[in-house]
């Protein structure tokens, strides 16, 4: 069985078998560390943690009828530093926040910070650059669960000589003040956060998810937000109980996450799970989220941010993962005014979300705000109501219900106008699909440019389990359920080798579509 060595830490190793099937692997299989078992299971990606830095190592990877092994090295580490030794208790009651801030700091070039077994109540800490976080199993770092006490990050300042301006912070796709998040990093490169242990936001002992929509001294924090950093990476850890999105990486470049599992209850406001805002260069292998609203969530920002400090999200890769529950499981949009290019979605399992592929943006966003060769393939989607969805009329923000964005006749394109261009979704299964397989709806000025919809097997729940639906959040569309393939405003759509088995009609709906190309389309 052959496998691929994806990443390197100081203390751990992530890999990932070399085959084509979807997250798991056809039969079990173990890996062993010099000859030594450390785990057994079915997963394409894994990470094997309790190693030593600078050290090589044989892993082998082994199943019934065949072993494979390759060679590697631990990355160096410097230093050691635990924070006990700095005064954290760990007991879940005394403020631990000093002495976590004082290890950090403290920490060399290529030191690692360690976070033993206990429950460290804090507030925001702060990472630097060329460091390691580790926290190791059954280390929780628990959020301090009064707002009071947390930092305050202005959105903007201005810079001394009155022209330029200084972004710590964004809500929503805007520079608005907020409260530092449990852990911040501003402008620091090289780090690493790895191990078994819990980053929990503590939400729930608070009052976070309170009147959600309201600024209450300051917007609320993330749980992990990485604003203008780089070369950062995610490994084993947990994120939960977040106040607002989870992990928010913000104007960050070189972002990897490996076996991260993100947690947030069903019912909690805005909870993302992982939402890059104007980042480029993010892979994540293996990852499971399961939160209250999107799972992932691909932003850049809205129009002043597009216009002041303009910066598009590209080049995402997300492969044998996991996404659960929430409204989307990978969302395109609203807040992109920025724009978003080269995504890839493949080898995932989507599971118990309203939607699957949700892209949405609305009039307002600007030229800028361009969605462009985005590539979903080779996914299995459960119980997901809506596999597809496409709005560019999506009522997010104060004015979402205006004329301006709602009007369903022509207006100019001028300098707000948004644009989609092409959209794939190739070699895809969805059983349980409640409302519909694909809606799409573009502007009547600024039509959707290409969907392509090929090799897709969908089939619905019974027709008694079924609810009708809002399908895509837009003023005066109707609810659907048991419906196929509706498309409005949109240049080219092909459905091509498509199966759909239980819906309540035998046809797409297509108005004003110029090129439509349908071949082999089954109803059952």
């Amino acid at each position: 069985m052959d496998f691929e060595i994806q990443a390197v830490f100081k203390r751990s190793v992530t890999i990932e078998i070399s085959n084509h099937t979807i997250c798991y692997t056809d039969a079990p299989y173990r890996v062993l560390i010099n000859g030594v078992e450390k785990l057994s299971t079915n997963l394409n990606v894994v990470s094997v943690q309790g190693l030593l830095p600078d050290t090589t190592y044989d892993l082998t990877v082994a199943d019934a009828t065949s072993e494979t092994t390759k060679t590697f090295t631990t990355e160096h580490e410097s230093v050691l530093l635990n924070v006990r030794d700095f005064g954290a208790r760990g007991d879940g009651k005394s403020e631990d926040t000093g002495f976590l801030q004082a290890a950090i700091l403290s920490c060399p070039e290529d030191g690692t910070v360690l976070v033993p077994e206990g429950t460290y109540l804090t507030r925001p800490i702060f990472l630097k650059s060329h460091m390691s976080l580790w926290l190791e199993k059954g280390a929780v770092l628990l959020g301090d669960p009064d707002r009071r006490h947390y930092p305050i990050l202005p959105g903007l300042t201005k810079a001394t000589d009155g022209e330029d301006e200084y972004n710590l912070t964004s809500w929503e796709g805007n520079p608005e003040t907020s409260f530092a998040s449990l852990i911040t990093a501003i402008g620091q490169e090289d780090f690493d956060i790895f191990g078994e242990g819990t980053l929990d936001g503590n939400a729930s002992a608070s009052d976070w998810w309170q009147e959600p929509k309201a600024k209450r001294i300051a917007w609320r924090p993330n749980t992990v937000f990485l604003n203008h950093c780089k070369d950062v990476r995610l490994q084993s850890v947990t994120v939960r109980n977040s106040p607002s999105w989870t992990v928010h990486p913000y104007y960050t470049d070189h972002i990897a996450a490996y076996n991260i599992f993100i947690w947030n209850p069903s019912d909690s406001p805005n909870t993302d799970g992982f939402d890059p805002e104007s980042c480029k260069d993010i892979t994540l292998l293996g990852v499971r989220i399961s939160v209250g609203d999107d799972c992932i969530a691909i932003k850049s920002g809205k129009y002043y941010m597009s216009e002041k400090h303009h910066k598009p999200a590209e080049d995402f890769l997300i492969r044998n993962s996991f996404l659960e529950r929430g409204h989307g499981s990978v969302t395109i949009g609203s807040e992109a005014a920025g724009g978003c290019r080269n995504v890839e979605v493949t080898r995932c399992i989507f599971d118990g979300t309203d939607r699957g592929l949700r892209v949405k943006t609305r009039r307002g966003r600007g030229p800028k705000a361009v969605y462009d060769n985005i590539n979903f393939h080779d996914l299995l989607m459960k119980n997901v109501h809506m596999p597809f969805t496409f709005n560019m009329f999506y009522f997010c923000d104060p004015d979402g219900h205006s004329l301006y964005v709602q009007d369903q006749n022509p207006r100019p394109v001028d300098e707000k106008t948004p644009e989609i261009g092409t959209v794939r979704a190739e070699n895809i299964t969805c059983s349980g699909v409640d409302a519909c397989v694909l809606v799409a709806y573009g502007l009547p000025e600024k039509y959707i440019g290409e969907i392509i919809i090929r090799n897709i097997k969908a089939s619905f729940l019974p027709k008694e389990d079924r609810v009708p639906q809002q399908t895509i959040m837009m003023d005066n569309f109707e609810k659907m359920t048991g419906r196929s393939v509706y498309a409005r405003n949109v240049k080219h759509l092909v459905l091509e080798n498509v199966e759909i088995e239980g819906s309540e009609e035998t046809g797409p709906e297509i108005i004003d579509v110029p090129y439509f190309d349908s071949m082999n389309v089954i109803y059952r």
